[in-house]
């Protein structure tokens, strides 16, 4: 019964990450490319799992959401979003290198020393990315977060106009950055709800659903 639950919990978590990342991609090829192991995928009927045997459909509940990624400074509010569930165990992070195209910043201060200055109080408040531009044209700016698609730059920027902080620019710039994807096994029904729920308020992340890592 349990194995059967969670396969109607796959095919209510399939429907959800196409939908969501229906939104953030564009076209079928950016559907597919964000998958994890969409092949592995499957909707089976509770007489199909019974044909399986005991140890091919205890293999069917190895079923992870991975929810991600987040920068320093949105993973806290994210697991903090999470807490009520009480996911325990079932709930991991991990690290995954991202490849950036846009930036949010600061235009250049006038010297090192006031860039650094803006720098650590903008940690103070939260801003856990913010960090001075050493070289380049845009030396002693200070650099606030980055993203993988403009969308989620602008919605810091908007987040960042209402909490006061004035001046941030959106700005191309690719590179490779350091963040988190949450993962939840075995997902229970009210996680699902919960991840609809929050899913306006974090447009840089996405929910890629398949089955678990070995290590995960």
């Amino acid at each position: 019964m349990r194995t059967v639950v969670l396969l109607l919990l796959l095919a209510n978590l399939t429907m959800f990450g196409y939908t969501r990342l229906d939104s953030v991609g564009s076209g079928e090829g950016a559907r597919l490319a964000q998958q994890v192991q969409p092949d592995k995928i499957t909707l089976l009927t509770p007489q199909q799992v019974a044909a399986l045997g005991p140890a091919k459909a205890a293999a069917l509940a190895d079923v992870c959401v991975e929810w991600g990624p987040f920068t320093d400074t949105d993973r806290p509010r994210a697991l903090t979003d999470l807490e009520a569930l009480a996911l325990g165990k079932l709930l991991s992070q991990k690290r995954v290198d991202v490849a950036t195209a846009y930036w949010v910043y600061l235009p250049p201060l006038a010297n090192k020393a006031a860039a650094d200055n803006r720098a650590a109080e903008l940690r103070g408040n939260g801003i856990r990315e913010a960090s001075v531009v050493d070289s380049g044209p845009l030396r002693n700016a200070v650099g606030l977060g980055a993203f993988r698609n403009e969308d989620a730059a602008n919605a810091l920027v908007v987040d960042l106009g209402k909490r006061g902080i004035a001046g941030a620019r959106v700005g191309a710039r690719t590179q490779t950055v350091a963040q988190t994807a949450l993962v939840i096994r075995d997902p229970p029904q009210p996680a699902i709800a919960k991840l609809r729920e929050l899913a306006s308020a974090y447009p840089g992340a996405e929910v890629r659903i398949g089955t678990c890592d070995k290590a995960g």
